[in-house]
């Protein structure tokens, strides 16, 4: 910007965008001055650079406004997480399942988990059914991002919420 130009020569469009041509660096600058604007630096790596006459301040301004803007409008996923137990209760299983139909109505993703505890882990069927019925009645909420896998003492599943576009 203004004086950190090291180009000898550089390609000049105007404030309101016109095609001004190719000048010294020194003329270029003389330009920006004269209409109390800045003389920036906009495509460094072109044969002569191309330099901008632009009020720089209120061009920042307008960046980090519209940064703001896309960050406000942007929705962050969570991942929660729901564990079962391999010898679930049909009533504890009902409220696990009204959580994630829950936190899938919220936007978040789901990490159903279940635990097995001793001797339990040589039934993993048994989880792999839990897992699937799980998946098979919440099929039309979400999307089964990662299928049942086991991993050391647990079977994991990732459902993912349906996008509404």
């Amino acid at each position: 910007m203004n004086d950190e130009i090291r180009a000898r020569e550089v390609r000049v469009v105007g404030a309101e965008g016109e095609q001004i041509g190719i000048k010294p660096l020194r003329e270029a600058l003389q330009m920006a001055i004269d209409l109390s604007l800045d003389l920036v630096n906009v495509a460094p790596t072109a044969k002569p650079p191309v330099c901008r006459i632009m009020d720089y301040g209120k061009f920042r301004y307008e960046q980090q406004k519209k940064e703001k803007e896309a960050r406000k409008n942007q929705k962050i996923v969570d991942l929660k997480e729901v564990w079962f137990r391999a010898n679930i209760e049909e009533n504890d299983y009902q409220v696990k399942y009204r959580n994630v139909v829950k936190f899938l109505g919220e936007g978040d993703k789901v990490k159903a988990s279940v635990r097995f505890r001793g001797r339990e882990i040589t039934h993993a069927a048994i989880g792999q059914r839990i897992l699937d019925r799980l998946a098979k009645e919440v099929a039309d909420l979400c999307v089964v991002e990662r299928f049942p896998k086991l991993e050391g003492r647990s079977m994991i599943m990732i459902l993912a919420p349906k996008t509404t576009n």
